[in-house]
């Protein structure tokens, strides 16, 4: 049987307090855990409870400075899990739009499916913070996750480009738009450290490393486009 400690009701509800926590089927309270959410007067919800409390707060108007976290909490807007899954929703955004303009400027369809990929990959990773789950990936445009670090610290030995090399628009639009949404993903994965680096311990590494592998791959993707590796095919 699964067992929620005080460490991970922390952890979960960061600084917000929400007004209710539902204890998941098959799971058990800690005393600690317990003493906590009455604390801070977060009212426990057994499970038997729980048809008829999602049915009441259904009937009810949900407060507009409140959202949901999971399926049984209400918090305010401004959580850090929020605030992270806002960012990540606009690092989609972010990339659908770039797509486009990319492909009216008539780019290889190489590149266009290599933002195709990682916005997959983005997609499956909200999907498992939401229900979850652990996030995996298995590789992103063809490399693993050391051969992205290994790639990205070293441009000169993969790609012959110096190192440490400052972004310049000289280097062309769509070289321009990989490195706004590069730094777009380390913004994600600041907001991600904020939602889920408590107290010296993190909740979800498995995205902060996928995150960080991101902006690897964007940092390689701006590199293969210095080396003309996206020209189209004519």
């Amino acid at each position: 049987m699964k067992v929620i400690t005080e460490e991970k009701l922390r952890k979960e509800l960061g600084r917000d307090c929400p007004a209710f926590y539902c204890i998941p089927e098959g799971t058990l309270l800690t005393p600690a855990a317990r003493e906590y959410l009455q604390q801070k007067s977060i009212r426990i919800i057994p499970k038997d409870q729980r048809k008829e409390e999602k049915s009441s707060r259904k009937a009810r108007e949900k407060p507009e400075e409140m959202t949901s976290l999971r399926d049984d909490i209400l918090v305010g807007k401004s959580h850090p899990v929020i605030r992270f899954r806002g960012s990540l929703d606009s690092l989609q955004a972010l990339i659908v739009l770039y797509q486009a303009v990319l492909q009216e400027e008539g780019v290889d369809e190489k590149l266009l499916d290599d933002l195709e990929e990682i916005l997959g990959i983005l997609r499956q990773m909200m999907r498992c913070e939401v229900l979850e789950e652990a996030f995996r990936f298995e590789s992103i445009l063809g490399l693993t996750s050391q051969q992205l670090r290994e790639q990205s610290h070293d441009p000169q030995k993969n790609y012959g480009i110096a190192p440490m090399q400052l972004p310049s628009w000289k280097f062309g639009k769509g070289y321009a738009m990989l490195n706004h949404m590069r730094t777009a993903v380390r913004e994600t994965e600041s907001a991600a450290a904020e939602a889920f680096c408590i107290r010296e311990g993190c909740s979800r590494p498995d995205i902060l490393e996928g995150l960080n592998r991101m902006s690897s791959a964007f940092h390689i993707m701006m590199c293969r486009y210095q080396t003309g590796m996206y020209q189209r095919k004519i």
